[in-house]
């Protein structure tokens, strides 16, 4: 260990590289990995080095599709959704670091390989998965409806953050979910992959009018108890989801996995109020190029400063930073929440470190604040390789909240 934190087995001296490992090897957990394909993908790739990221994972990729291809055919159910789970993982991991260059054909390549064979697994899953287009203002957000079994059930609503697909939720929380008996309801909103490569739509931070839709969705489906239908956020989803929920009087339990209450503090300085820096940033040719030396100096600036105005559809990474300073729950947003609410938070997650405890303070609901640390092996971002143990504690949280024991049926 160092520092208590997990120890940086790979790219020692790269964050971002090591930090999407770390994120593969935690779906493990729920079958999105094997620890030997990720390893010795990891082994063959240059630090800092996105096409080398690329061609590797996709090398991986496509190898373990080929064999679940083969499973298929001959009839072997069980591998052949388990090679496919793992390949749709491997498949985002190839087109993850490319979004600088939204034209590049990789990424779109990558991530319909990665799509098709999540809907490939989910058809050889147990429960019924249904992908599923919700109406969503002119167009329709892609997602899945999970089934978990007969009867009238509790429903969570999932969605990822800043980068993640709602083929990726299956391994964070609704494989979990399920297990326990809920139906479970994944979406991609607006700057997510599904809706961002389907229909252009970038991110929105009145996130209350993507979640609207998509309850109204939950709610026509059958089976779904419309009196215990639960949202959970994950990653900047823990800044999306309570926004929502402080107008979406519907929501019965709200879960940010983890808590987060302004998005432009990764960019605040220290004396400058807010209206100063966008102002900055979008008119002084002197900070773009400091954005520019930062990303030279810090590997994960470097990579948001790429994916960001492809998902934000800002047409430059300051006018990205710049927008980004309208992601916060501010003006007593926080406060509004009704629903019962857990708030976590990762020990060493230094990007948004005082962030829960902040969302945590101001909330006047009922509410439980939940730590994962270090000598966990859950104190990282979103509790990246530690993901048995986090939806133990969410599930048990939730199944408590919404008086449910359906696991036990």
């Amino acid at each position: 260990m160092s520092g208590g934190t997990v120890q940086r087995l790979l790219f020692e001296k790269d964050p971002a590289f090591w930090y999407e490992t770390l994120r593969s090897l935690g779906h493990i957990a729920y079958g999105g990995a094997d620890f030997g394909e990720v390893v010795t993908t990891a082994g063959r790739i240059v630090s800092g080095d996105y096409d080398s990221w690329h061609d590797e994972w996709l090398l991986t990729a496509d190898r373990v599709a080929t064999r679940a291809h083969r499973s298929l055919a001959g009839g072997h159910r069980v591998s052949a959704r388990d090679g496919y789970l793992r390949a749709s993982n491997y498949y985002r991991n190839a087109e993850f670091f490319l979004h600088a260059d939204p034209d590049d054909p990789r990424v779109e390549a990558a991530y319909r390989a990665s799509v098709g064979s999540f809907r490939q697994a989910a058809r050889l899953l147990d429960v019924e998965v249904s992908p599923v287009r919700i109406p969503y203002e002119a167009t329709a957000l892609p997602g899945y409806f999970y089934r978990a079994g007969p009867g009238l059930r509790p429903t969570v609503l999932v969605h990822n953050g800043f980068d993640g697909s709602a083929e990726e939720m299956h391994f964070v929380a609704a494989a979990a979910l399920v297990e326990r008996g809920y139906h479970v309801l994944s979406f991609d909103g607006p700057g997510q992959p599904g809706a961002r490569h389907d229909h252009g739509l970038v991110f929105r931070p009145d996130w209350e009018h993507v979640v609207t839709p998509v309850l109204d969705f939950a709610l026509s489906r059958s089976g779904v108890d419309g009196s215990r239908i639960a949202l959970l956020g994950n990653s900047m989803g823990g800044l999306l989801a309570p926004r929502a929920a402080a107008f979406e009087q519907r929501i019965a339990a709200l879960v940010a996995l983890d808590g987060v209450t302004d998005m432009g503090a990764l960019v605040l300085e220290q004396g400058h109020s807010r209206t100063e820096v966008q102002h900055a940033l979008r008119n002084n040719p002197v900070v773009a190029g400091q954005l520019a030396a930062q990303a030279e100096r810090n590997p994960t600036v470097r990579w948001a400063l790429g994916h960001g105005p492809w998902a934000t559809g800002t047409p430059s990474p300051a006018e990205f930073a710049a927008r980004l300073l309208d992601f916060r729950l501010a003006d007593g947003v926080a406060e509004q929440i009704g629903c019962p609410t857990l708030v976590c938070s990762g020990a060493s997650d230094r990007l948004f470190s005082g962030q829960p405890e902040t969302l945590y303070q101001r909330l006047t609901c009922r509410k439980t604040f939940l730590e994962f640390t270090d000598e966990l092996g859950a104190g990282e971002h979103c509790q990246a390789g530690a993901a048995r143990l986090t939806m133990s504690a969410v599930s048990d949280w939730l199944d408590h909240t919404l008086s449910w024991g359906g696991n036990h049926v």
